[in-house]
Formats: C-alpha cells, structure tokens, sequence
C-alpha cells in the first residue's frame, strides 16, 4: 500500500538533548528525540457503550522493543538511524498512540494502560513484529506490522484477532524523511486497527 506523505504537524519533533541512549549502542553523543502522534481523524464511533477496555503494550523483538529508530538494510540485519531515537522504546509510544485513537473515537466509558478497578471487560493485547524502515531495491520504506488480539477479562477468551500491516515511501535516509514515513504508516495501521475494534466490540463507525 503506497501512502501521501502526512503533513509535519501530524507528529511532534521533539529534540531532546540526552546524556547518553539506550539500546544497542551503548554510550554515545546525544541523540534528538522523536515523538510519533495518534491520527488527526480517527474513525469515530457509531454508538458509545458502557464498556472498559485497556490497551497492553504490544509484544517486540529485541531490535524493536527499544528507543532506536530501526533501520534494516536486509531482511536479517538490524542498525538504527545515527543521532536519533524515539522519545520511549517503541511498543510503549505505539501503545500510547493506540490508547489515543481509540479513546478519540468517544465508544467506550473508559480507554487506557490499566484498568481503573479490579478489571476491565476486554484488553486489546498486540504484538509489534515490524517497525522499521527497509531498504529495498526500489528506494526506502518504512513497514509496520501490528498483530492484535481482542480478549474478555471475564474468562480470558479471545474472541477476534487480526494483523495490520502497511508500508509508506520514504524520499531519503535523512532523519524527518524516516520520521513522516513511520508517522504514515502509524496512521494507516492505528486507524485500521481502531475501526476494527469498534466493529468487533459493537460500536460501529459513524458515517
């Protein structure tokens, strides 16, 4: 799937001066912050339900599950974009951003990390098995793929699952280049996956 490029106002780029990085490198000069965003327009809801639900951080490898932005020259390699992170490892941020589109969705009495009481009715429990940047014969892109699982609380039961996965061009290896690419694609999959819970859960899409 081939995406427009987002406007800059969709993400926040943040520049954060930091002592040192995680991840893979180890120590090093400081790295400017990056911060991807929730979709401007998520899919709103149909109908609003007296419903609980709490959104787990997604599952990652180890290339992923960290602040680097991931770059992969082949499909076995992994490096990261130099002088730049995440502002917080990856699943945490695509959580955050999946907790804000659905919560701008207005469906359910309550969206977020944890429940606000002994527990909530369903979880939406993902795992991040792509996202990153790739470097193909053809340019660069960014791929993010997000498998995610609705399961009721009550007896632990998934009852639907489903994998998104998108890519979006990406013009050159330069930093904000990589950063709309991740952003476009974001939107494409959180919008997706935000839709599909609605309709799985029963609040349907307005319009």
């Amino acid at each position: 799937m081939t995406l427009p490029r987002p406007a800059l106002p969709f993400m926040l780029l943040a520049a954060l001066s930091l002592a040192g990085c995680g991840g893979l490198l180890g120590s090093s000069p400081a790295l400017d912050a990056y911060e991807l965003r929730a979709p401007a327009q998520a899919p709103a809801a149909a109908r609003s339900l007296a419903r609980d639900v709490v959104v787990e951080v997604p599952e990652a490898g180890p290339a992923i599950a960290i602040d680097r932005i991931l770059i992969r020259p082949n499909p076995v390699q992994a490096q990261y974009l130099p002088g730049a992170r995440w502002i917080g490892d990856a699943p945490v941020m695509v959580q955050g951003m999946l907790v804000r589109t659905l919560q701008d969705a207005n469906a359910f009495r309550y969206v977020g990390r944890r429940p606000l009481g002994p527990g909530a009715d369903f979880a939406l429990v993902s795992e991040l098995t792509d996202f990153q940047a790739e470097q193909v014969a053809d340019g660069t892109r960014v791929r993010v793929r997000l498998s995610v699982q609705l399961v009721r609380e009550q007896d632990a039961a998934v009852i639907a699952s489903r994998t998104f996965q998108t890519t979006a061009p990406v013009d050159s290896l330069a930093t904000l280049d990589v950063v709309r690419g991740f952003n476009a694609a974001s939107d494409t999959v959180l919008r997706e996956v935000s839709a599909w819970v609605l309709g799985r859960l029963g609040a349907g899409v307005a319009g």
